[in-house]
């Protein structure tokens, strides 16, 4: 039984094992009311470890244990404790074999942790300590083994029997039933196995790689989704070239497989040579998956195959050293998408993520550093702080040493530590040896949590044409953590002239080195640069490229801010600049909403929707407001009404006053040809929906007819999405209402298509109201079983449709609490993430806060309460 009062875990009491594994030799005779598992473990003392006589500790959770034996001989009751949670043999040789038999039920296992069953199939997730789930094992990620493994099932329901590595052997077996089994050569850890027993359907590909071996690659998904496949395999051939060209890495096995699993807690799984996949991660078309959806599957497939090497054949030494594998390979994975589409895009939609909801993670009551010191559940710590934070810190390690240095440094990192487990300060310690740099202080980018701030101001001397800025930096005190010590930021900054053309960034008069831009080293709490040969007062371009994950503030006029989105020619801030300008608008109505909209916004808008020369992307991006989410961030004491009011307002005075725009360029970026997943077409849908989005949030008339007509006749997700969206977050009820039912009845056999559908209303402010909510958790397609369901209705209310969660009356956070303590009983780790909204309840008003602590009090006194909710809760109600 689970405890209400989990153990903290230290990483200052790290210990080497006291026992390691060579070798697993496993062996699951699955049956539909449970399955077998016989272990064999080849053991060993380990050298570097003090323990001495120390008995064998092997983890186990949720396991009937039939039999154990030493050396081939049964061992008797009092040579070893079964203790529910771990099986203890008190005395063994220097080195032996273990042999193990337990007995698990996978068709009970709502937890989605170890081997379970989803939609007839046996799966696994042993990330990170589902292992244990299985068998009794040291599930730890230090201890790697070669695995072996034979899976025996019955033929006819169990056609397709997979596991790590490559097969090696398979046949018949009396009573129908037949086996296969699978040899990895790779020492792992255990949270690397993966099996996979159902019938399913197999599609094929070939990758050659760049010292000419052929790789099979195979997809596995239920008959239903055979369509859906062949972007996923093109994404897979990109990636493995992609890396090869990048960082030189080649595939080590023979074979490559991918399995799509409709009930998945998380998005994809790295297993070695056999990735196991979310659905909705993984399974695409033109008719059923946005162009959103392609680039997200995309970037996934990437970033689990490159985890091969960033993660497999150099994985973690302890689980506190997590963003070593997922920070590195999220890094990796962003210069991919970066490579395949608009990097500044790519630029933006990272950076949003991360000043929105890592921003805010890092200002909460979990706030922790990229390197934890401690934690009581991991579940809890798959966190934006670990994988997109821990990302930026790698992205900065790239800009202080340049892409030829960084590359020497990976190379040296994989060389030197190959088949090994170990720490973030071996990579940067590979960084600096590769390049000669001194890291020790970035370090604390590790060590440290919270968001630094910068403050800059400036001055022009100008009569010695003397520019001056002073960066000042801090970093606030988080939950643990006081007094923080300045950090090594790379600090890129720009000037422009009055004429919109930058201006030569000289330290020093006279001097032949005349860059437009420069990255600035920030070590100090204060820095002083100064810029020589300026002829004007120029307008400062901070921060570019989000060159660090750091607040900026600077005191930039909105005359400043309408300059460099006009002509900053960094496309990430020009970008910036039109989000703090449309932030400055929208803070000024929350606190006088009978206020005038600076009518220069309406014309910034109107020369973005005019301007056929810049990037569609990036005018795509650049069109899309502030988020009410951004907004409440930015926020002391959020009053979530006031906040939805005000960007409601900026929105309609936009669309009223450029609804000729809108029609325009609606008409400008219709579709022409046939589908195409292009940057270019896919910028041009985004505008196309964007402006139709605008107009029906005004009533248009004209904007419901095009509506109407996208939806009936797109040949595609992503127009048909669009077109309902605009139809869900307008005021045509009736419309609304007939477009979702035809909608339904059109995808209702598809449970991804059916997921979008039940997120677009539960995330509609309009069609989204709490009854709806509860409607949407009575529909016949809802199952409480699945987490991309329950993702879809209760996580899109609870992150997305703020302005209904938050009702000032504490119905939304009521109706959270209830759903969390009912999910806390069947799927901890769903319910430890649906949680997260109420914890943040400091952020609030008065009238908000009060609600929401109550309600996170109502779930913190659930009876039984699991480990996973309690760290959250009473991390966030702690004083």
């Amino acid at each position: 039984m689970r405890t209400n009062q989990p153990q903290t875990i230290c990483l200052s009491d790290y210990k080497v094992p006291a026992y390691l594994v060579d070798q697993v030799d496993l062996r699951f005779e699955l049956f539909e009311d449970g399955a077998r598992v016989h272990s064999v473990l080849s053991v060993r003392r380990n050298p570097e470890s003090s323990a001495g006589d120390e008995p064998l500790y092997l983890h186990g959770d949720s396991l009937v244990l039939e039999s154990v034996a030493l050396n081939g001989t049964p061992l008797a009751a009092g040579d070893f404790d079964d203790l529910g949670d771990a099986l203890v043999v008190s005395s063994v040789p220097e080195a032996f074999e273990l042999q193990v038999v337990t007995w698990i039920e996978p068709q009970n296992n709502t937890r989605l942790e170890g081997l379970y069953k989803s939609s007839g199939m046996f799966c696994t997730q042993c990330e990170a300590e589902g292992f244990r789930c299985i068998t009794f094992y040291p599930d730890r990620p230090d201890v790697m083994a070669r695995f072996r493994t034979r899976i025996e099932a019955d033929r006819d329901a169990y056609p397709v029997l997979l596991s790590n590595g490559n097969p090696v052997a398979k046949g018949d077996l009396e009573g129908g039933r037949h086996y296969v089994t699978w040899e990895d050569p790779f020492p792992k850890p255990a949270y690397l196995f993966a099996l996979v027993a159902g019938d399913l359907v197999e599609k094929k590909d070939t990758f050659t790689t760049c010292s000419g071996r052929s790789i099979d690659l195979r997809m596995y998904v239920e008959p239903r989704n055979a369509q859906k496949c062949d972007f996923a395999l093109d994404a897979l051939k990109r990636s493995m070239r992609w890396d090869e060209d990048v960082y030189g890495r080649e595939y080590d096995l023979d074979i490559f497989m991918i399995v799509a699993v409709d009930d998945f807690n998380m998005g994809a799984m790295e297993n070695k040579g056999l990735n196991i996949f979310n659905s909705s991660c993984v399974l695409a078309s033109q008719e059923t998956a946005t162009d959103a959806a392609f680039q997200r599957i995309e970037a996934i497939v990437a970033h689990e195959y490159f985890h091969n090497w960033s993660g497999n054949r150099v994985t973690c030494r302890d689980w506190f050293q997590l963003s070593l594998k997922e920070g590195f390979t999220v890094f990796r994975d962003a210069q991919f998408s970066a490579d395949m589409g608009s990097p500044t895009v790519k630029r933006i939609e990272d950076a949003t993520l991360l000043r929105t909801a890592q921003f805010a993670e890092d200002a909460g009551p979990m706030a922790h550093p990229v390197r934890p010191a401690s934690y009581m559940e991991i579940s809890n710590f798959y966190t934006l702080t670990i994988y997109e934070k821990g990302a930026e810190v790698v992205r900065m390690i790239h800009n202080l040493l340049g892409e030829s240095l960084f590359r020497q440094g990976s190379d040296l990192y994989f060389q030197r530590h190959d088949g090994q487990a170990v720490t973030t300060d071996d990579f940067v310690r590979a960084m600096e040896d590769a390049s000669g740099r001194d890291l020790s202080q970035f370090r604390l980018w590790y060590e440290q949590a919270g968001t630094p701030a910068l403050t800059v101001t400036d001055e022009f001397d100008e009569e010695r044409c003397v520019y001056r800025l002073t960066v000042s930096q801090s970093v606030p005190d988080t939950p643990g953590q006081t007094g923080k010590k300045p950090q090594h930021i790379p600090f890129a900054v720009g000037l422009l002239g009055r004429d919109g053309q930058p201006l030569p960034l000289l330290f020093s008069a006279g001097s032949d080195d005349a860059p437009v831009d420069r990255v600035l080293e920030l070590t100090e709490r204060e820095h002083c640069f100064e810029f020589h040969g300026v002829s004007e007062r120029p307008v400062p371009s901070l921060l570019r490229g989000f060159s660090a994950p750091v607040r900026v503030h600077y005191p930039w006029t909105r005359e400043q801010l309408l300059f460099l989105m006009s002509h900053d020619p960094d496309g990430f801030n020009r970008w910036d600049a039109g989000q703090r300008l449309a932030v400055d608008v929208i803070q000024s109505l929350i606190v006088a909403p009978e206020a005038e909209v600076e009518p220069r916004l309406v014309d910034a808008y109107r020369s973005l929707l005019r301007n056929t020369g810049l990037d569609q992307a990036l005018v795509a991006k650049m069109l899309q407001l502030p988020s009410e989410a951004y907004l409440i961030e930015l926020s002391e004491q959020a009053d979530v009404a006031a906040i939805h009011r005000a960007r409601e307002a900026v929105l309609s005075h936009l669309a009223t006053h450029l609804r000729d725009e809108l029609l325009a360029c609606y008409h400008r970026n219709s579709a022409q040809g046939d589908y195409q997943l292009t940057p270019e077409s896919v910028a041009r849908r985004s505008l196309r929906n964007t402006a139709l989005g605008w107009l029906l949030h005004i009533g248009d008339q004209q904007g419901l007819v095009l509506a109407q007509e996208q939806l009936r006749s797109a040949d595609n997700m992503t127009d048909r999405l669009g077109a309902l969206r605009a139809l869900v977050n307008s005021d045509f009820v009736e419309e609304r209402t007939q477009a979702l039912e035809g909608f339904y009845q059109a995808f209702r056999e598809d449970p991804q298509v059916v997921e979008l559908w039940f997120s677009v209303q539960a995330a509609s402010v309009r069609a989204g109201q709490l009854p709806q909510i509860t409607q949407l958790l009575e529909h016949e397609a809802f199952d409480w079983k699945n987490p991309n369901k329950v993702r879809s209705v209760i996580g899109a209310f609870a992150s997305q449709n703020l302005a209904a969660f938050h009702n000032p009356d504490g119905s939304g956070y009521a109706f959270l609490a209830t759903q969390v303590c009912r999910l806390d009983d069947s799927n901890p780790q769903i319910a430890s993430r649906l949680v997260t909204p109420l914890t943040r309840w400091r952020k609030f008003a008065p009238e908000y806060r009060v609600l929401m602590k109550s309600a996170l009090e109502r779930v913190r006194d659930k009876d039984r309460l699991s480990g996973d909710v309690y760290e959250v809760v009473h991390k966030s109600l702690a004083d």
